[in-house]
């Protein structure tokens, strides 16, 4: 039986794979060393030496790409875990528990909802400040309440099962239901939440990092490289092209990847394309 792989699912998966062998890779080894500075090679264009150019201090573009693309997912990795670990908590809870609990945890978060996630992140960085980790709890505080709403809209159409029923009539303790049989079935929605989520961050990350509120210089990012571009757009193109053909790929991989996971968890969504 020929199995047929989805289009979405493949490119996903080829780019997102891609991804994540050039960011360990940024780890260990890049061509060149991304913060060591050379007023020799400044400005270089594309060439056999330098193959993607150097930037204003004579610094490999590729290498700083490559070393960008480990800060990027690290952080990401970071925000997706710590906001889908505390939002499915809080989720599980309140679903499941109901009573004064819900009613007042969910008013705090709707009033978290109706902020930007972006501009609530900007009020955590006051608060944070402006560094990798800061920028981890920030993003990650702020993406919290949708996982909340998310989760806790699952375990509401959960908890009135049958066979939570059955597990209660048989004497199993409210956490061993609610770890045992509410959460395994949430994680198809959390699973399409957090692959969505990682997407979001990355593009927050880059727009942070451009606004001069990410990861500080000189450490690579792709949205420092872009706003460190800017004076030079017109004789350097390069300097800002590269970056975003980096964000915008890597925006196309996990949505399509994200797509495909939706598509095979919803058995709505199959046969539809």
């Amino acid at each position: 039986m020929k199995i047929k792989i989805p289009l979405n699912a493949l490119l996903g998966v080829l780019i997102v794979g891609l991804l994540l062998i050039i960011a360990v890779t940024g780890v260990v080894w890049t061509p060149y060393d991304p913060l060591k500075i050379n007023f020799a090679s400044r400005l270089h264009a594309p060439n056999a030496q330098f193959w993607l150019g150097t930037d204003e201090f004579g610094r490999d573009e590729l290498s700083r790409l490559i070393a960008a693309a480990s800060t990027s997912v690290w952080i990401s990795l970071l925000t997706v875990f710590f906001a889908v670990t505390v939002g499915t908590c809080i989720g599980l809870l309140t679903g499941y528990m109901r009573g004064w609990t819900d009613r007042i945890i969910m008013a705090f978060n709707n009033a978290l909802l109706a902020f930007p996630g972006l501009l609530l992140a900007l009020g955590l960085l006051a608060i944070f400040g402006a560094n990798k980790y800061g920028i981890i709890f920030a993003l990650g505080l702020a993406y919290v309440p949708s996982v909340t709403r998310i989760v806790r809209g699952a375990v509401l159409s959960l908890r009135e099962k049958e066979f939570i029923e059955s597990s209660r009539v048989l004497g199993n303790s409210e956490l061993y239901t609610m770890l045992r049989h509410v959460l395994p079935n949430c994680l198809a929605p959390i699973t399409v939440m957090a692959t969505a989520m990682f997407g979001w961050v990355i593009l927050a990350e880059s727009a942070l990092s451009f606004l001069g509120l990410g990861v500080p210089p000189p450490a690579p990012t792709w949205g420092n490289m872009l706003a460190s571009a800017r004076p030079y757009i017109d004789s350097a193109s390069w300097l800002t092209i590269f970056p975003g053909i980096c964000i915008a790929m890597t925006l196309l991989g996990i949505n399509l990847l994200g797509d495909a996971i939706r598509d095979r968890l919803d058995p709505r969504m199959r046969g539809v394309r």
